[in-house]
């Protein structure tokens, strides 16, 4: 454990929480003195191109700021402070809609990954740095068409060629891969163990010959997610961030990670204040709909459900800052958070009426009921579906037994495909 974090675990309560105060000050004081040309009303009309260009900017802008890598060592350009003054200023920066969520990935998992295992530390350094300014993005290749929600399945191989590795196989639902320099991938470099025991963790160029992304339009109109192709691409042994064979592992942890990166309890949609002015502005019963008691309790019943996903991810964080992995209570915030929105979305449709059919595939899903709506489904899939994070809130944080597996213990190449 770093000095660092040992100082603020051992801080009294009133001092640390001045400290956030004081940090909360410092962030609303700068983020609004750029939201002119950041926030959410310029970037309104942006196509991709030019909204990516523009949070380039911002993100350069909060580098030379110093509220890049918030929580990240000083060596690798970051603040070395704590991940809750990370998740102060992601709340207040996504409260002006800033364009920060081009890099969301790339900062949140394979970043630190690379970070955490990258062997040549020059290369990850420069890396690092390039990536805190915007320069570069990172995606993380996990998904594959045959592979489901079982990462464990996946069928993307890399084999021994001399020196290195020769890579070969797809994935899907990449996010933003269109736009990626980089990724981390994990692979199946032994088909003759069982399935979690023959995978290996790479890091892998995204501009190499044999590298194909093709985006996929989803039902709100975007296009932020690709099947990526590899073919005989060639991976050098330095791009290997896991012993061979234990990739799953690193997986794992990167999966851990991904969790608490939804540190909006509001599961990325509409902040409940807008639900509010909603309600004021329709009708039930030719009265205001915020005068329904439903309508009332719906609110809140959500109040009370953010305020306990908050209340996890402090406790997380908290954990996280003395130094132990994160654990597998991150579950609890994406697959909740996620699954609210959508019903909050739907009540708040249905409470406009004709005028919420209205869409606009331009709109984005924090500031549109409609758009919430629409792309709620994708957001219950990405990152961990809700039936695999039901399993892991059953098996490890209820203790209940796992799902009879007819394949534990088989080599994966005597698995029926």
């Amino acid at each position: 454990m770093s000095e660092l974090d040992m100082t603020a675990i051992e801080m009294p309560a009133n001092d640390l929480a001045a400290g956030i105060d004081a940090w909360r000050d410092r962030a609303r004081g700068w983020l609004g003195s750029v939201a002119g040309r950041f926030g959410r009303e310029a970037r309104h009309g942006l196509s991709v191109e030019d909204d990516l260009a523009l949070g380039r900017h911002y993100l350069a802008a909060r580098f030379d700021a110093g509220f890049a890598g918030i929580n990240w060592p000083a060596e690798f350009g970051g603040q070395g402070l704590s991940h809750l003054h990370k998740m102060v200023f992601e709340t207040e920066e996504m409260a002006l809609g800033m364009p920060s969520g081009y890099f969301g990935i790339s900062l949140g998992m394979p970043v630190p990954i690379l970070m955490r295992h990258g062997e040549d530390r020059a290369f990850v350094k420069e890396r690092v740095l390039r990536a805190l300014r915007g320069e570069e993005i990172w995606c993380q290749l996990f998904s594959e068409p045959a592979g489901g929600s079982d990462l464990a399945g996946l069928r993307t191989r890399a084999e021994v060629d001399g020196n290195g590795w020769r890579l070969n196989g797809q994935k899907l639902w990449t996010s933003w891969a269109q736009y990626c320099d980089y990724g981390v991938i994990v692979v199946r470099t032994d088909p003759t163990v069982p399935k979690h025991k023959g995978l290996t963790y790479f890091w892998v160029d995204m501009k190499a010959p044999g590298v194909t992304v093709r985006p996929i339009k989803l039902a709100g109109g975007d296009s932020h997610v690709n099947e990526v192709f590899f073919d005989d691409v060639r991976l050098e042994d330095s791009q290997r961030m896991s012993p061979v064979g234990g990739g799953f592992g690193v997986a794992m942890t990167t999966l851990m990670i991904e969790r608490y990166i939804a540190t909006d309890s509001g599961g990325f949609g509409p902040h409940l204040d807008l639900f509010v002015d909603t309600a004021r502005e329709t009708e039930v019963n030719g009265r205001p709909a915020i005068e329904d008691g439903r309508v009332r309790s719906a609110i809140a019943r959500n109040h009370a459900m953010r305020a306990g996903l908050d209340a996890i991810t402090t406790r997380a964080m908290r954990m996280m800052q003395a130094g132990m992995e994160p654990g597998p209570e991150g579950s609890l915030n994406k697959l909740v958070s996620v699954r609210s929105r959508q019903r909050l979305s739907e009540l708040a449709l249905d409470l406009m009426g004709p005028a919420g059919l209205a869409f606009d595939p331009h709109a984005h899903a924090k500031e549109d009921w409609a758009a919430s709506w629409i792309n709620a489904p994708t957001g219950r899939i990405a990152g961990g579906a809700d039936e695999m994070l039901l399993n892991t809130i059953a098996e490890r944080i209820l203790g209940l037994p796992q799902d009879y597996r007819p394949d534990k213990g088989v080599p994966f190449n005597q698995i029926p495909a």
